[in-house]
């Protein structure tokens, strides 16, 4: 990059007068504050603008994800303007959608198992967690399947199991949670979005 004098001393002037400012114990960090903000402007005016729906209600408020184009990740997400429902404004939830994302420093990648009664995790794999649950499953459909109740009128249901839904789920996969869960004998079927 090539600076010209005038450039040069522009800038010494601004660092030198922020160094003096700082000094005389003037708090700088809400022009920092507002220098980051300008920054993050220029990545979502380069970023690549991806449109989606959020998934927490019916509603199905309009989102823009900008996404990095050298490393593809979401690093903003904002209400759509442009959508007929919501004209940019996101309610609580759908304003934290960032957190549904790879961004949150909390999010769980890994299998944690504690043992019955144990206290300490254990780290395991994919494959283990979904044999395991599976086992369970079964076992407990094995033990608590009721095909007749009291007035002998076949059922076929399991009382023993229940499925509570997310409200991170759309349309479509709530559907299929049902009916998974109805093909399994479940009548303990509830919804987050209900309650």
């Amino acid at each position: 990059m090539k600076i010209t004098r005038r450039g040069f001393l522009t800038m010494s002037g601004a660092v030198g007068s922020g160094l003096a400012l700082s000094s005389l114990g003037i708090d700088l960090r809400p022009l920092r504050a507002y220098a980051d903000e300008l920054n993050k402007m220029n990545r979502i005016k380069s970023a690549k603008q991806v449109i989606t729906t959020c998934c927490y209600c019916s509603v199905g408020c309009g989102l823009v994800c900008s996404v990095d184009k050298a490393t593809g990740k979401i690093f903003n997400i904002e209400g759509d303007a442009d959508h007929p429902i919501s004209e940019g404004s996101l309610c609580a939830k759908g304003a934290g959608f960032f957190d549904l994302t790879e961004a949150n420093k909390h999010r769980l990648t890994k299998v944690l198992y504690r043992k019955p009664y144990g206290t300490e995790w254990e780290e395991k794999d994919w494959e283990f967690a979904i044999s395991r649950i599976a086992r369970l499953v079964k076992d407990t459909r094995d033990k608590g399947f009721v095909t007749r109740n009291s007035k002998g009128e076949l059922v076929n249901r399991c009382e023993t199991i229940g499925h509570y839904g997310s409200s991170n789920v759309d349309n479509e996969e709530c559907w299929v949670m049902s009916v998974r869960s109805r093909a399994l004998g479940l009548v303990y079927i509830d919804h987050q979005a209900r309650v």
